[in-house]
């Protein structure tokens, strides 16, 4: 169990259709962690692998708002976010505020 100390927490799981997505994303994974763990705000960053081979758990933290929508600009610029870009993510954020 995590103790909430704010910022803005992503967990969920990323769930590929096919051995093509999965491939994909085992091919890109080691440099996006890297970079992402390299980012302003970044406090954790985990890509689990789970059983099966085609699903990986997700955990984020950030310190505040913009490092998270920072990092989500520049992972879905990337060579990751193009990659992957079609695979199921079946994620909960909290600590964003209500969208205006």
């Amino acid at each position: 169990m995590m103790v909430d100390i704010g910022g803005v927490r992503l967990s969920g799981r990323m769930i590929c259709a096919t051995k093509d997505e999965a491939d994909a994303v085992r091919r890109h994974l080691d440099a996006h962690i890297a970079r992402t763990r390299a980012e302003p705000g970044c406090l954790l960053f985990e890509i689990t692998p789970l059983g099966g081979g085609r699903a990986w758990s997700v955990e984020e933290l950030f310190t505040d708002v913009h490092a998270f929508r920072e990092h989500q600009r520049r992972a879905a610029e990337s060579e990751w976010g193009r990659a992957t870009a079609g695979i199921e993510r079946r994620y909960r954020i909290e600590g964003l505020p209500p969208e205006e």
